[in-house]
């Protein structure tokens, strides 16, 4: 474990670093801006001037193919930064997608275990997925061709084998395994139903 004398640097000096690396990674984007910027006002100075009335003395010919080709090179900086930005983007919400795949699939896997462990029957384990997803009882008897009878029934053994009073109560043993899966073991959790 790092101590606060192991770590290279103090809580105040690391927000620094991330800091300017943040600036040194936004530094290009700003620069692009401002080119943009400076090429978007010198490709309308002409049409605004010529609205209002304004009469200036035109630049010599080489000022006037710098600017154009600032302009050009704006631009193109412009669509290769905006292309950038959209491959980010992408990659980004490919990257969020993969990670809520693994977070169901872990969930998934957890729900799993706490049914074996307080060893559910098949009907019981249906029941308390539902439950747990927030299905009705007369949900979950419409969707299992049972009565509603029977689903509390079921949803009781779920809840008593859980050691829980109710379905809010089943969802918070989860939840409480997702923030800290060490924290409250299966054991030590207590009692809240008969």
């Amino acid at each position: 474990m790092t101590t606060m004398t192991d770590a290279p640097f103090s809580d105040g000096q690391t927000a620094a670093v991330r800091q300017g690396g943040q600036f040194l990674r936004q530094a290009p984007l700003v620069a692009i801006l401002a080119l943009q910027t400076i090429c978007a006002i010198y490709l309308i100075r002409d049409m605004v001037a010529s609205v209002f009335g304004i009469y200036y003395e035109p630049l010599a010919w080489e000022y006037t193919e710098y600017l154009d080709i600032g302009a050009a090179v704006g631009l193109i900086a412009g669509i290769g930064l905006g292309g950038r930005m959209l491959a980010l983007s992408l990659r980004a919400g490919r990257e969020a997608q993969e990670k809520l795949a693994r977070a169901k699939s872990a969930f998934m896997d957890l729900i799993d275990q706490r049914f074996t462990d307080w060893a559910l029957s098949p009907a019981e384990r249906d029941v308390a997925l539902f439950s747990i997803k927030g299905m009705s009882v007369a949900e979950i008897a419409a969707l299992r061709g049972t009565s509603e009878g029977t689903i509390k029934a079921q949803a009781a053994a779920v809840y008593r084998k859980a050691g829980v009073g109710n379905r809010h109560q089943l969802l918070s043993l989860f939840i409480e395994d997702l923030f800290d899966p060490a924290a409250v073991p299966t054991a030590a959790r207590p009692s809240c139903g008969a």
